[in-house]
């Protein structure tokens, strides 16, 4: 097909639930990207969180490779070795026992908190199913997930939502304690809220936790989605606060850019989970398996996990050099290279038009809420591409306009 798409076909041929930037990236090596039109672009979105070996890292494209030309699918009617393998691996390297594989991090979301349900019923009874999450967070897009997130934007205009579901404050024990009974089924909680601004959970929030599911007899969920798989400068962020939960979900890093996820559990609450009562036609896919491998095995290395901090300084430095410059943030937060900058009241809800100024700039970015900058790039990105990023959002940040 002789055509070349521009941004304007998107809002042609695709629905209006995103509202992409101008350009279109069509090649990425590392950290940097370029467009149709040649312009590069030092990546510090790494696509939220997905591209934590940067872009076409030959670990993860000579696993796609090998494993593309031996086997792509076959349905969970037969087991495959890249998934066993990959499982191993989890199991090796975490708390838990046994894992589940779907295709994204709202689906490893969904089976958990179903798992936590069919726990519960299964050895209390029906009536124990209470759902304790927490206000700011985002568990994923589907319906029980995205009602389970505590953002109510994310449920409006969709009809009831699920019941059996409560919202405590994040970072506030008491609110939670005051929440957790016996018919609570499960706690869920990001150790790291990404979406709700890049806010880490204090230690004794997260321990605390830990023992109101043990007191009530609950399971602790964390939904190391975002968080997980290197991102804090642990394989997982749990083994940095020394608390353990009982499920734990997994994407986005997981696969360095090819979709999957998965839920890690222990022995004792996957037995609930016999034949037939969830499944997922493509989890467990032989080359998102494969690729996750590459991506475990390399994240995995104490040198790579090591340079997490040693580049989060980096970023703190340089943010904290344009602060001194422009009095643009209120805060720097976060764990690792997962790190929230918050607008002062001088610059306000100024996220979104910043990323539009740093892509003029010649930078990727996020945003986690209207004021927050959210970065999260390539766990392994070169010292050279984080100044040379952070000079152009200096000079992105010098064309917003501060309020006096």
């Amino acid at each position: 097909m002789d055509w070349t798409p521009a941004r304007d076909d998107f809002d042609r041929y695709m629905l209006p639930n995103y509202n992409p930037q101008g350009v279109i990236p069509v090649r990425g090596e590392g950290s940097r990207l370029w467009d149709q039109g040649g312009e590069e672009y030092i990546d510090f979105a790494g696509g939220i969180a997905v591209n934590a070996l940067g872009h076409a890292h030959p670990a993860l494209v000579n696993a796609l490779k090998t494993q593309g030309e031996q086997l792509w699918h076959l349905s969970n009617v037969y087991t495959n070795e890249p998934a066993l393998r990959l499982a191993k691996a989890l199991v090796e390297a975490t708390f838990a026992d046994k894992v589940f594989f779907a295709n994204s991090g709202g689906e490893a979301n969904e089976a958990a908190l179903k798992l936590a349900r069919r726990y519960a019923h299964d050895t209390t009874g029906a009536h124990k199913n209470k759902i304790v999450s927490f206000r700011r967070s985002f568990h994923g897009r589907t319906w029980f997930t995205v009602s389970v997130g505590g953002q109510e934007k994310y449920t409006q205009g969709f009809g009831p939502v699920p019941g059996g579901i409560v919202h405590g404050d994040y970072n506030d024990l008491e609110s939670a304690r005051a929440l957790v009974d016996g018919d609570t089924c499960a706690i869920m909680v990001e150790p790291v809220q990404g979406e709700g601004g890049v806010t880490p959970g204090d230690a004794d929030f997260l321990s605390g936790l830990r023992e109101l599911a043990d007191a009530h007899g609950a399971l602790l969920i964390f939904d190391e989605v975002q968080c997980g798989v290197g991102r804090t400068g642990h394989l997982y962020a749990y083994m940095g606060y020394g608390v353990t939960p009982d499920i734990l979900t997994s994407a986005k890093a997981l696969g360095g850019g090819f979709p999957i996820g998965a839920m890690l559990t222990t022995d004792r609450v996957a037995e609930v989970f016999g034949a037939g009562t969830h499944g997922s036609t493509y989890g467990g896919n032989p080359l998102a398996c494969a690729v996750a491998l590459a991506a475990i095995e390399t994240i995995g290395r104490p040198e790579v996990l090591a340079g997490v901090q040693e580049r989060a300084g980096i970023f703190r430095a340089e943010l904290a050099r344009i602060n001194a410059k422009y009095d643009c943030f209120a805060e720097v937060r976060g764990q690792g290279l997962l790190i929230g900058a918050e607008f002062n009241a001088r610059y306000g809800e100024q996220g979104r038009a910043t990323l539009a100024a740093a892509i003029k700039q010649g930078l990727m970015l996020l945003v986690a809420g209207p004021n927050v900058l959210r970065f999260a790039p390539s766990l392994v990105i070169p010292e050279t591409d984080i100044r040379e990023g952070m000079a152009r959002l200096d000079a992105a940040i010098d064309t917003l306009d501060a309020a006096s």
